[in-house]
């Protein structure tokens, strides 16, 4: 990887930090960036992986204390977090890639829509949270996130604005806690096991530590119904450029 291509990766990783923490949708940049870059499929998808891990660690500095006020809850949906990533890690290195290819439109599609109806959804089970739904369903998130990770967060910030009476900016940080709880198992076990390109995750991982670290300040500024429609709609189109594909 020359000095250009290693800069280049890194502003990628910004941009992808940035709008990964607001929209969930970091991979829509990450990957191909990491293709461009000259990587396979193949280790561009556990080098991403292992690089977005630095979205969380950026986020979880600059904003972690904010959600850290029910610690039990948080270190519970973390453990879920994690062995749901482990087991996606699992998957994609015992597992053919065409494995989940059909249904993983269907899966952002659906966790779209449900941000996008947020509102009626919560009106209509009667504002009541789901706390026993609600870690079963992290560990089925991360389990998908491990195996391939593109739009998880568009599905954990589904996940908590429906199973839970958290704010966006606060369901901002906590999807980004556990998607980096996620990614830092499953990478963890593509270090071990997968063809992980380490320069090209370093230079993507630098930038997305800086974008995560920016984009709690940014959420604070957007009107939540407005950011939640708008993540709503990125997660749509991804589902329908996937489906494409």
């Amino acid at each position: 990887m020359t000095v250009l291509t290693f800069g280049l990766v890194t502003v990628a990783g910004f941009f992808a930090g940035l709008v990964g923490y607001v929209t969930g949708i970091a991979s829509l940049i990450s990957y191909p960036a990491l293709l461009a870059a000259g990587l396979s499929p193949v280790s561009a998808n556990v080098t991403n992986t292992v690089a977005m891990v630095a979205v969380g660690a950026g986020s979880t500095a600059k904003a972690g204390a904010a959600v850290a006020d029910n610690a039990r809850a948080l270190i519970l949906h973390a453990v879920c977090a994690a062995l749901g990533g482990l087991g996606g890690a699992a998957l994609l290195l015992t597992t053919p890639a065409e494995v989940f290819d059909a249904i993983v439109p269907v899966l952002i599609a659906l966790a779209a829509g449900s941000l996008l109806l947020q509102p009626k959804l919560r009106k209509l089970a009667g504002n009541r949270t789901f706390p026993r739904l609600y870690p079963l369903a992290t560990a089925v998130v991360a389990l998908y996130g491990g195996y391939f990770g593109a739009g998880v967060g568009v599905m954990f910030l589904a996940l908590i604005m429906v199973c839970t009476s958290e704010t966006v900016w606060r369901a901002s940080i906590l999807k980004s806690v556990l998607t980096g709880v996620a990614n830092l198992v499953a990478a963890i076990g593509f270090a071990v096991f997968g063809p992980v390109h380490w320069l090209a995750a370093a230079a993507m991982g630098l930038g997305a530590f800086a974008g995560g670290w920016f984009g709690p300040s940014l959420v604070s500024r957007l009107p939540p119904a407005a950011m939640r429609i708008g993540v709503a709609i990125c997660g749509l189109g991804l589902a329908g450029y996937l489906a494409i594909t």
